[in-house]
């Protein structure tokens, strides 16, 4: 049975950023509940192909029924190897939208909402090792510390790391009723919501390890994309945006660009207009489009 998604954010500035031709290979690296992946479909000609990949074995009830259309159950970050083996070296347009799926947020089970008292799973694809819980159980100070500010910006993350730690030597922290009523000196009723989301999305993406994926699929891209082929990337907070927004500029994370023997840089991409935002209009329909992003590229 399908689950429900919601709309896909940035739909017609993300496709028409790929400036699709009807005859191309495309990838769509996020497929989730498929929106972005069928507009792609309804701009490619009958010669076109776009394959899509998504981690979560639930997407895979979303797949399209079409001839140009592959759906491959696998992590973004395998991109290079998952194309190679069904013969394709090259593309002409990636689209990757970052985010959360409405349905993985909005089902209980996989305890991915701070809304719902369900057991703390975060797991993006039931093949991933550690679970939240075993990261909550199992990891030392110093790593829970890490985790909060590294991926959750919290000030507190020595404190809240201290606490759950204190709280766990009783009895195990296993749902998010568990969670919060060991750090409830952490959550002030004016802040409770806003702690919470920075406390999730430092677990999630540990628990995912997203940022390493991000970067090890934005790598992979020069390689992939021919000349004058475009990215497309739609990012959420501020760590994936920032790991965008130097890789199109640089061609790397750190430090300044490459240089050849002539002093010249080396740059893989060129950026194509400004940041895109969502419109008033669409953050009405879809307030989870809020904090998006939109970054374009093209390989030089």
């Amino acid at each position: 049975m399908k689950a429900t998604y919601h709309d896909p954010v940035l739909l017609e500035e993300a496709v028409s950023g790929l400036k699709i031709d009807k005859s191309g290979i495309y990838v769509d690296v996020t497929f989730g509940g498929g929106g972005h992946s069928k507009e792609i479909l309804n701009n490619l000609g009958e010669d076109g192909l776009l394959v899509a990949f998504d981690q979560d074995e639930e997407a895979l009830a979303n797949a399209i029924d079409d001839r140009r259309f592959k759906l491959i159950n696998e992590n973004f970050r395998y991109i290079k190897q998952f194309l190679k083996f069904y013969g394709i070296t090259q593309v002409d347009g990636i689209l990757a939208d970052f985010g959360v799926s409405s349905h993985q947020f909005n089902t209980a089970s996989r305890g991915f909402s701070t809304r719902f008292d369900a057991e703390l799973d975060m797991r993006m694809s039931k093949r991933t090792e550690a679970s939240a819980f075993e990261i909550l159980n199992k990891y030392e100070h110093r790593q829970l510390s890490e985790v909060f500010f590294s991926y959750g910006e919290l000030r507190n993350a020595g404190g809240m790391a201290r606490a759950i730690i204190d709280f766990r030597a009783k009895r195990p922290v296993k749902t998010t009723s568990d969670l919060k009523e060991a750090l409830k000196k952490y959550l002030p009723r004016k802040r409770e919501n806003k702690v919470l989301a920075q406390l999730f999305q430092a677990i999630r993406i540990e628990v995912n390890q997203e940022l390493a994926a991000i970067r090890e699929f934005l790598l992979q891209t020069p390689e992939l994309i021919k000349k004058g082929g475009r990215l497309c990337i739609i990012s959420y907070h501020s760590l994936e945006d920032r790991l965008v927004k130097r890789f199109i500029r640089s061609g790397q994370f750190e430090g300044e660009p490459e240089k050849d023997l002539y002093g010249r840089v080396k740059l893989p991409f060129k950026r194509i207009g400004k940041l895109v935002v969502p419109g008033a209009d669409e953050i009405e329909v879809n307030p989870r489009s809020r904090s998006a992003k939109l970054r374009i590229a093209e390989r030089i």
